[in-house]
């Protein structure tokens, strides 16, 4: 029986291109899942969009002396169109301008504020005297009070990933003149975090299935205590909030864009014509929901988010939030505002996705940082995705072309060697689809790989190409059972590799789409026609390594 599977993606702030580091923390990962979960026969459908609020793009605005829709239009233009060069597959990537997403917010605020889980009250902010103005999350940096960091901003700590307010921050400064701000008082409503600490804590100290830093970091806030936190803030860009005296205020980005996840779901149903689908994703207790984010990410939806469902009421809590942890850049975080990023647009100018996907994948920062190099890509380009899967693929079809007519030759000479490959290509597709049912994208792509490695091993100790002069049925047997090996890398691969594996698909013979075809070790028919295959990959050259350093942090 089919599951309903929410995938649920983390919001890129339109203020920059997307880099390398958020392919890897929360968009690769995300696709790989629910490309492999349609595969199986559920129903998916994968969520996200552009985040038009957040204090980044104001930023950036005031520094290029633009307004905040024109830095908003230009990059949401530019993720629609990277998303399907880069094979995300979207079911809709929207983002938070819409008057959906506004009505959403507004009924989420409204509902809470009904039933005293926002309140409203005094609290205390940092103003710049030179500026005049209340100074936004994004404005402020300064030393983080936890761990010492010289750069933590007003919202949170990219070092220790604590959430913040801007008046914890020692030593700090506006980001836009390097002004020392003042403390002011300003009124605004408050989420009542604290009265929803037990709760949260309970149920979370159950999602034992969490990654361990995961379910760890979260529990250490809860049990630290949960302060309350302002949702609105002095700014004029942004959501406005529902509530009469508040006109010169907006509801923090914060709160409002994890609201996304359900406007987005109910703009789908409108689009799709039924407006009360959105309901079988959020209201149903067999419904699935995944959160794919970056680390620095967890606790608004391990904590935050998860509350302001609890207060809401009837709708699902998270299954599971699978963040990943950074993907640096020759040692250093990847960066929009500071320019240090290899940039997906740029790459995608000069090399096809499926090997960024594939070197992406099998160098995921699911359990610790890891660092992105061309060195490593080029490498794993020539002598994986190449040498090894790309070579078993071609070499075997065009020596079945040639000597059996281009077609799949009958297997009447079968040995146990042919029994054996053909079981272990059986279990990989399970074990692979285990893993990725778990999010464990990496063991995964191994896994898929090690049967590559071995299908190799297998034609070599075979030798086809030795046996075509002395035993033509045998040679038929060892081609049938390379080719149905093959055929199970494809779908194996595809998750990962979905450009290549189509490809692979079609010169096997299949007319229908890959993605039809299921999840299933199905062997090809005898006499089924093939076509004349193309190399699938690329060999990159060492100076693209130079070329392309060359270019980092430019």
């Amino acid at each position: 029986m089919s599951e309903k599977i929410l995938v649920c993606v983390a919001w890129p702030y339109a203020n920059g291109p997307l880099h390398l580091g958020q392919i890897a923390g929360a968009y690769l990962p995300a696709d790989i899942f629910a490309r492999y979960q349609r595969l199986i026969g559920n129903e998916v459908l994968m969520v996200s969009g552009s985040d038009q609020h957040g204090t980044p793009i104001t930023v950036r605005a005031e520094q290029e002396g633009r307004k905040p829709q024109d830095v908003v239009d230009q990059f949401h233009n530019n993720f629609l169109e990277s998303w399907p060069q880069i094979g995300i597959s979207f079911d809709i990537f929207t983002n938070t301008g819409t008057e959906n997403h506004t009505r959403t917010a507004h009924e989420i605020f409204l509902k809470l504020l009904q039933e005293d889980s926002i309140y409203k009250g005094s609290m205390t902010l940092l103003y710049c005297p030179t500026d005049r103005r209340f100074l936004p999350d994004r404005y402020v940096e300064g030393k983080c009070p936890y761990c010492g960091f010289d750069g933590a901003r007003g919202d949170q700590c990219d070092n220790c990933g604590r959430p913040l307010n801007a008046i914890e921050l020692l030593e700090p400064r506006c980001r836009i003149d390097g002004t020392t701000p003042e403390l002011r008082e300003s009124e605004h409503y408050f989420l009542r975090l604290s009265a929803l600490n037990d709760r949260l804590r309970d149920w979370a100290s159950e999602q034992e299935h969490w990654r361990k830093n995961v379910y760890n970091f979260t529990l250490g806030l809860l049990n630290e205590g949960l302060h309350d936190r302002a949702i609105t803030r002095d700014i004029d860009w942004g959501v406005s909030v529902p509530v009469s005296g508040f006109e010169d205020k907006r509801i923090y980005v914060w709160f409002e864009a994890v609201i996304g996840y359900l406007s987005a779901t109910k703009e789908w149903g409108q689009r799709n014509g039924k407006p009360k689908l959105w309901r079988e994703f959020w209201e149903k207790p067999d419904a699935k929901s995944y959160y794919f984010i970056g680390k620095d990410n967890i606790a608004f939806h391990t904590v935050i988010w998860p509350a302001m469902l609890m207060a809401y009421g009837g709708l699902d809590l998270p299954t599971d939030v699978p963040a990943n942890q950074y993907l640096t850049m020759s040692g250093a975080k990847a960066s929009t505002s500071r320019n240090w990023a290899v940039w997906l647009n740029d790459y995608l100018s000069r090399y096809d996705p499926d090997p960024l996907r594939y070197y992406l994948s099998a160098n995921m920062p699911e359990t610790s940082d890891a660092d992105f190099t061309w060195a490593e890509f080029v490498r794993r380009n020539n002598d994986e995705l190449l040498a090894t899967w790309g070579n078993l693929l071609h070499r075997v079809l065009t020596f079945t072309n040639r000597h059996f007519d281009g077609r799949v030759p009958a297997p009447t000479k079968p040995m146990p060697a042919d029994d054996q490959i053909l079981a272990q290509a059986e279990e990989t597709l399970q074990v692979v689809g285990e893993h990725i049912a778990l999010c464990h994208f990496r063991a995964g792509i191994d896994a898929a790989m090690a049967l590559a490695r071995e299908a190799n091993r297998y034609l070599e100790e075979n030798a086809p190409w030795r046996s075509i002069n002395e035993d033509k049925e045998r040679t038929g047997t060892v081609l049938h059972t390379a080719l149905s090996v093959i055929n199970v890398l494809k779908v194996a691969f595809y998750p990962y590799l979905p450009f290549t594996s189509q490809q692979a698909h079609a010169y096997l013979g299949y007319g229908v789409p890959l993605q039809e075809s299921g999840w299933s070790a199905v062997k090809p028919e005898s006499g089924q026609s093939l076509r004349e295959p193309q190399p699938l990959f690329k060999k990159l050259e060492a100076e693209v390594v130079e070329e392309e350093e060359r270019r980092l942090g430019v």
